[in-house]
């Protein structure tokens, strides 16, 4: 693992870059949800188990949580700091390049793509951030119809801040590809009793993300 330091215009924040484990396929730059860091283990877990699929991460802390807020950036600071985080990612670990993240992360990659007219391969969204608890709702999406890139959704079976009714409708919508994770919530707790499935919550993810990616990149 490598660390760099990224600036963005207004100060620089600190990254990390995994490298893919055997044969590279792609590099994924990650961004973290509005609660915790890039060092937090549900972003190593991702991130690991994205290595074992051959998919290199450059994980990077928003500028908040860099300077130990709990107040989100605006979003022209978050969507500067994903499109610099692109830019670090690109110079120094293979393509092709796709961006997302967990929730907030995820949310603002996407913003970022609309915003500043990135050029990314596709888009990965782990527990994207679709409502809130309490106000279930689309809005959060609608300029996900601007994105022409291919998308993929990540979401537990218990996100509450992902109905997967309205889920599902908005993929509909925009043509993109969405895997549940069962039994998994918004942090990717999973119910061990009623888990249907051996592996773990993150290696689960890296299976639906392997075998999206099989899709997208060329043969």
């Amino acid at each position: 693992m490598r660390d760099f330091r990224i600036d963005f215009g207004e100060g620089s924040v600190g990254a990390l870059l995994l490298p893919a484990r055997g044969s590279h396929r792609a590099t994924l730059t990650l961004g973290h949800g509005a609660g915790a860091g890039m060092t937090h283990a549900s972003m190593e877990g991702i991130a690991q188990a994205f290595a074992g699929i051959g998919l290199a991460t450059l994980r990077y802390n928003f500028p908040f949580k860099e300077k130990g807020r709990s107040r989100v950036d605006a979003q022209a600071v978050s969507t500067a700091t994903v499109a610099a985080a692109l830019a670090c990612a690109c110079r120094e670990s293979p393509g092709p390049h796709f961006v997302g993240g967990h929730s907030y992360g995820g949310r603002m990659a996407s913003h970022a793509v609309v915003d500043h007219d990135l050029d990314v391969a596709g888009l990965v969204f782990c527990s994207f951030p679709l409502h809130t608890p309490a106000k279930p709702g689309t809005k959060r999406a609608e300029h996900l119809d601007a994105i022409t890139a291919p998308m993929l959704f990540l979401s537990g079976t218990r996100d509450g801040m992902a109905q997967p009714e309205l889920l599902n409708d908005v993929v509909r919508r925009i043509g993109a590809t969405v895997n549940y994770l069962d039994t998994a919530d918004h942090g990717y707790k999973v119910l061990k009793r009623t888990r249907t499935r051996t592996d773990d919550v993150f290696e689960e993810m890296a299976h639906h993300a392997s075998a999206w990616l099989d899709t997208v990149l060329p043969a």
